[in-house]
């Protein structure tokens, strides 16, 4: 008989692996993350009472080691920023910026993003996603399993404010163009490219050591900004 639990169990986009941890960033989950993180739980979150001020709400999902997190706060310290992650070092590297830059602006949640947008944002309450190099999972097989497909992008069209963004980044040529496709097929969303398919480099993003390597490598970068319309906004 099939297991149950097999049979139910969400694809998830994301590989809990376990990195390198410095004892710093130990340190920092332990002290720092009960007064920047919130739990997660399947109620619907008070956002003033979260970020204690009432701002427009942006949401980072999977920020890495959270360089493009701390420079947007940073910039915009009357606006609330949300950081979703489940990998361990970036949190407690995150945490750490917080702290030694007197960030009040951003809160941490480390579960399944997915999961988090379902139960504690409210419908019609952020100002902007932004996505940047998620896990391409660059096997055929695994392709199931990106974060980008039609199912999220609809989940994210319920969140976000009328006019609200989306901007993503890969160095992933298909992820790139299956990002161009599940957003293109979605009625709620336009394209904010001139030529309906590539940005020019999102200015506010940071250039990450990662990043860096890459255009080392001729690699190359895919920018995609997607605003969601009015004409949509019961989604």
């Amino acid at each position: 008989m099939p297991d149950q639990n097999k049979r139910h169990r969400p694809i998830r986009s994301f590989a809990r692996r376990v990195g390198r941890i410095t004892e710093r960033q130990k340190t920092a989950l332990e002290s720092l993350l009960p007064k920047y993180g919130i739990e997660f739980t399947t109620e619907q979150l008070d956002l003033n009472k979260a970020f204690n001020q009432a701002a427009p709400l942006n949401i980072e999902i999977g920020f890495g080691m959270g360089e493009a997190l701390i420079a947007m706060a940073s910039q915009n310290p009357h606006e609330n920023y949300l950081g979703i992650e489940v990998h361990t070092p970036g949190i407690g590297n995150l945490l750490n910026q917080i702290d030694l830059l007197k960030l009040g602006n951003i809160r941490i949640i480390a579960y399944d993003a997915v999961e988090v947008l379902k139960h504690q944002i409210p419908e019609h309450s952020v100002n902007c996603f932004c996505i940047f190099f998620s896990d391409p999972w660059h096997k055929s097989k695994h392709h199931k399993r990106r974060l980008i497909n039609a199912s999220f992008v609809k989940l994210l069209a319920t969140k976000l404010n009328p006019q609200g963004k989306i901007y993503l980044a890969t160095d992933w040529e298909n992820y790139a163009q299956q990002m161009l496709r599940v957003f293109s097929e979605n009625k709620s969303f336009r394209n904010l490219s001139p030529n309906k398919d590539y940005c020019p480099r999102i200015a506010f993003r940071p250039l990450t050591k990662f990043e860096k390597r890459g255009h080392r490598l001729g690699h190359e970068v895919w920018d995609l900004i997607f605003e969601k319309t009015e004409a949509n906004i019961k989604t």
